[in-house]
């Protein structure tokens, strides 16, 4: 007679993935960092109510104006709103990584799992594919791209999502092979399950976790890029409020003594890279205890 395994029971047993790995107790750092990150988001969606002026509004006789009871961060150059164009800022600043990530996520996620699957010619296409790729340096990339499409938010976002697609890519082939040798993948393939039924059902699931901790600090990573983008002239373009674009053009307010205009923005986007590299990090370590 033949005996079915069940991938439940004992060493077959599949790992708990997303269900498993709890948020928040990770220290005061780590929630403080989620707190600093959920209040970003708030602050990105919310936007046009909390922002108490127009951020593209220009007013030369309140330039560089000090903080006050009206304005207060203050007035950049031209006038602005410090404070407005900082939460609007927000927006651009969290839109821009988040379609990096997502689209570098997916795609990284689909070449990782079909490379460690299928193995063979599949898997070496895939990993000198990715080799390539690293070569290329991300903002190189970027500025050769926005000479073609021209400045702006798309180029970039497309250049960073190409860039950072070789990363997730090798992270999820290493982690892929290691799961697929487990028991339980076995047990499936025994009751014959398809491949890529098991891949999205249980697979995909138990290395998931590790996914979503590297694409935290990737988040971080493509804000700190695309915000250096901005601030070389390539990405956003005035009057749209982005950071980065709000240091550079805080730069000629330091000569006149005026440091709100480049700090303000200096200063979230610090606290957004460090915030994301704080939780990423934190989620791998969590993964790296129950690994144990």
């Amino acid at each position: 007679m033949t005996t079915t395994l069940s991938p439940a029971s004992g060493a077959l047993r599949r790992r708990p993935g997303l269900r498993g790995l709890r948020v928040l107790g990770q220290g005061p750092l780590f929630t403080a960092s989620v707190v600093v990150l959920a209040a970003l988001v708030l602050v990105a969606v919310l936007a046009p109510v909390l922002a108490p002026y127009d951020p593209e509004a220009l007013d030369l006789s309140a330039s560089l104006v000090g903080t006050s009871g009206d304005h207060l961060l203050g007035t950049d150059q031209s006038g602005r709103d410090i404070l407005s164009r900082l939460l609007h800022g927000a927006r651009t600043g969290l839109l821009g990584p988040l379609l990096v990530v997502g689209v570098s996520t997916l795609l990284g996620t689909l070449l990782g799992l079909v490379a460690a699957w299928r193995g063979g010619w599949a898997d070496t296409v895939l990993s000198r594919s990715m080799d390539l790729a690293f070569a290329i340096p991300g903002l190189l990339f970027a500025i050769l791209l926005v000479a073609v499409l021209g400045s702006g938010m798309t180029a970039p976002v497309i250049a960073m999502a190409v860039a950072y697609t070789p990363y997730v890519g090798r992270l999820v082939r290493g982690i892929a092979r290691q799961e697929k040798t487990r028991a339980y993948i076995e047990s499936y393939r025994v009751q014959g399950w398809s491949g890529w039924t098991i891949c999205l059902r249980h697979l995909l699931p138990n290395i998931a976790p590790t996914v979503f901790a590297q694409s935290a600090m990737n988040f971080g990573y493509a804000l700190m890029d695309l915000a250096a983008l901005s601030f070389l002239g390539f990405g956003v373009q005035p009057p749209t409020a982005d950071w980065g674009a709000m240091i550079n053009d805080g730069q000629a307010a330091l000569q006149q003594g005026a440091m709100l205009p480049a700090m303000a923005p200096s200063v979230c986007v610090v606290l957004a890279v460090v915030a994301f590299g704080i939780v990423g990090e934190g989620l791998a370590d969590r993964i790296a205890k129950r690994e144990r």
